[in-house]
């Protein structure tokens, strides 16, 4: 990762853009803070991990303990008294 200051970063755009499209992530800083990255448009979605996340949120989901309300029931309760 590449870490430029922005009047860098304003003088140096071009080959900073030629860097991220390499698939290097370049941070701009304002005296010495981060203020932005610059990352590709253009991302490979990796599926596997996805389809892991998705898998690991539905098992969570199944374990949860509704004390024997339905989804129904659930709503009802947080939507009462609001107009």
């Amino acid at each position: 990762m590449t870490t430029v200051g922005i009047l860098e970063a304003k003088t140096q755009l071009s080959a900073l853009v030629d860097q991220v499209e390499a698939g290097q992530e370049v941070t701009i800083t304002r005296h010495g803070r981060p203020v932005a990255r610059l990352v590709s448009a253009v991302t490979a979605v990796d599926t596997d991990r996805s389809r892991a996340a998705f898998a690991r949120i539905i098992e969570r989901r199944k374990a949860m303990n509704l004390d024997g309300l339905s989804w129904k029931e659930l709503k009802e309760l947080r939507d009462e008294g609001r107009p």
